[in-house]
């Protein structure tokens, strides 16, 4: 029996975009953001699982996803719940996964599926398809060839993980893995999760960089490649589409790391943009708490108004600004 290759080809956009992500990633690594600011870590962590999440239709909004994992009181659907402290106990694990054993992905599915699905941390037994909503896809393979096929895939990937570029190697997996379908649940969030598994192993900074965030951004686009690879019968459409993601996603770290605005900015307004994480809304009560401030005027004199004025924070309700329902959220 041959052995088994996924059909793709390397392109020219392809080896342009390692290229270029190559160099942001060691750019990104000269700032030591990752390093020295732990609640940067967990915001990006918080927006990679909101985001996976909210591609497979949770509802649960970023500030709520953010208050389940720090342990607050959330009312909402308590499946949506259990699926961000699954998908948070997963990707917690990141640094020890051994993303090249069929093992391991048994384990971390059982994690991510833990207390919702039956067949939690097994392949399937009955027949699935790819979905966009209501809208069909593709019908995966029948469930009697899924060890086989994820047999294969894992053999491809031990076999080529020194001579494959993790970037390509990981995207190829990552739309391998969605055609195959081997759970009956979950196989779009342990996709993502585990093509972040390769990377890490790649770069350890990978687990903190929100790839998953890019990619709902662009969910219409990111079932497109899916649907066009499976009727071109390989997957290089679909590489070039999450490589693209992934260096948008360096690119938006970069101007925010290394924007130069942000070196005339005020001790206050620094602090300010320390305490708050991009994305959340926060009450005048919550910011105050965060800079360990009692004057409500000074923290609007010193911090909220001149960060407003520059487009760094905006307002929930610009046209009610005294609004006791007003939040204020990082740009």
């Amino acid at each position: 029996m041959s052995e088994y290759t996924p059909p793709f080809f390397i392109s020219n956009k392809m080896l342009s975009l390692v290229s270029s992500i190559s160099e942001k990633i060691g750019k990104i690594s000269n700032y030591n953001d990752f390093e020295s600011k732990p609640q940067l870590r967990k915001n990006n962590r918080i927006k990679s699982i909101h985001s996976s999440l909210a591609i497979e239709a949770n509802s649960l909004s970023l500030s709520e996803v953010k208050d389940v994992i720090n342990g607050s009181i959330v009312l909402g659907p308590q499946k949506e719940i259990q699926e961000v402290k699954n998908a948070y106990d997963a990707y917690e694990k990141l640094p020890d996964i051994n993303p090249f054993s069929i093992d391991e992905l048994n384990k971390l599915h059982g994690i991510m599926t833990y207390a919702l699905v039956n067949e939690s941390g097994r392949f399937r037994n009955g027949e699935e398809g790819v979905f966009d909503g209501d809208k069909c896809i593709f019908m995966a393979p029948p469930a009697h060839l899924v060890p086989s096929l994820i047999k294969n895939l894992f053999l491809w990937m031990n076999r080529e993980k020194d001579s494959v570029h993790p970037l390509i190697l990981s995207s190829v997996f990552h739309y391998e893995f969605v055609f195959i379908h081997p759970f009956s649940d979950g196989n779009g969030r342990m996709a993502r999760l585990w093509q972040t598994a390769i990377l890490t192993k790649w770069k350890p900074l990978f687990q903190f960089i929100p790839i998953e965030s890019q990619i709902q951004k662009h969910q219409t686009g990111y079932y497109n490649a899916i649907a066009k690879c499976h009727t071109n019968g390989n997957s290089s459409l679909f590489v070039e589409f999450i490589l693209e993601m992934i260096e948008e996603t360096l690119s938006e770290i970069l101007s925010q790391a290394s924007n130069p605005e942000n070196a005339h900015l005020s001790v206050y307004v620094k602090r300010l943009l320390d305490v708050m994480e991009f994305g959340i809304p926060y009450t005048t009560a919550e910011i105050l708490k965060k800079l360990n401030l009692k004057s409500r005027e000074t923290l609007r004199k010193n911090y909220l108004n001149p960060a407003i004025k520059t487009g760094l924070i905006k307002m929930t309700l610009p046209d009610k600004p005294t609004s006791r329902n007003q939040r204020y959220i990082k740009n």
